[in-house]
Parts: C-alpha cells; structure tokens; sequence
C-alpha cells in the first residue's frame, strides 16, 4: 500500500469522524414552534393522593388521610368513600352530606385540602441519573423534571429531547425539545402535565 493510499484513507477517516461529530453537535431544536397546547392540570384525587380533611369542632380526629388503590379511604364516622376522580371540595360536600344523613352532625364544617398528588405523574426515561416515574407537583416544569430524575449523564443528547404527551380519546404526541436552549435562557422551560414522558438520548461523539 502506497503512502499516499494511506494518507487518503486517513484523511477519509478524518472526514467521517468529524461528520458524526457534527451530526451530534448540529444546531438545537427550535422550541419556539413546538405545538403542545397548554397542560391539562388535573386536581382530581386518585390512588395514593394525600389530603388533609378537618370536622371544625371534632378534636382528637385524624386529619391525614391516604386513598387506597381502589380510588376509596377511610374517615372519621363516614367510614368507607370512594373519592376517586372527585376534587377536593366535592370529597368536603360528600364527607358533609354523609354527616348529616346519618344524623351524626346537625350542621358540619368540613374543610379538605390536598397534601401530594401521588396518582399524577411523570416519566423521565434515557439519559439521567435516576430514570424512573416521578410525582407530578404543582408547576412542574421540564428542567424540574429533569432535576427529578438526578439530572442529566455526561453523554446526555441536550439539543433533541423527546417529550411524549397524551392528547384527547388517549392519542399520543411526540415532539422534540432542547434543554440547551431552555438551560441557555434562549426558550422559556416546558410546563409538564400528567403522564408526560420524557425521553433523553446518547449524544454522538
């Protein structure tokens, strides 16, 4: 093999590298025509939420209160509810209606108020320290998500991030997002809705 053969073949090979590089480097997403809608916030109760629920007047009462698997929790007098799918005003107007019927209390107070949204949650898949699902909190953004999940690994692709969310009659939407244009302060962070899955690639070297 000549030596100018080989000088070819190492300037191909050169060539080739550094089009992969460039390929895994190129621009960002333009996160500015993203099309998702504004999120859905659902406040609805459901399996392993946690809220607080106070009888005015009742001492000695529990006051923290888990919902079962099977959408239902236990309270004070009532006994046995089925909450699922229900806000917590309307879980305060049953509790009361319950107190009343059954003749326990004349006219009672009872003050509900959510303490974690457990049922609602995201998925943070791929390139992070702790892949996993996550809660969803209130104002959940995609950063946040991110931070969730123990942050990015050191190969993580920032540029082209897929955000995977659930539309109406169960259609799924993926969409492709740059972290780095967020972290850059160039787009403003993604609010997150239940269900939302995010998944982060292998950047290519």
């Amino acid at each position: 093999m000549s030596h100018l053969f080989r000088r070819s073949l190492r300037r191909g090979a050169a060539l080739v590298v550094a089009f992969v590089m460039l390929a895994g480097c190129g621009p960002a997403v333009d996160n500015s025509r993203l099309d998702l809608g504004t999120p859905k916030q659902s406040t609805t109760l459901g399996p392993d939420d946690v809220f607080s629920l106070r009888i005015v007047g009742e001492k000695d009462l529990p006051e923290e209160f888990q919902v079962a698997v099977d959408g239902s929790v236990d309270l004070p007098y009532v006994h046995r509810l089925s909450v699922a799918g229900l806000e917590v005003h309307e879980v305060a107007t049953l509790v009361r209606q319950r107190l009343i019927d059954e003749q326990i209390l004349k006219d009672p107070s009872v003050i509900v108020s959510i303490k974690e949204y457990r049922s609602k949650k995201i998925t943070v898949l791929g390139q992070v320290q702790k892949p996993g699902s996550f809660p969803l909190t209130a104002g959940m953004t995609l950063l946040q998500a991110i931070s969730q999940a123990g942050g990015l690994t050191s190969i993580a692709r920032t540029k082209s991030v897929n955000l995977t969310r659930k539309g109406k009659q169960g259609t799924a939407k993926t969409v492709a997002v740059s972290v780095e244009s967020i972290t850059d302060g160039k787009s403003p962070d993604i609010p997150l809705q239940s269900g939302d899955v995010l998944y982060i690639g292998e950047r290519i070297f």
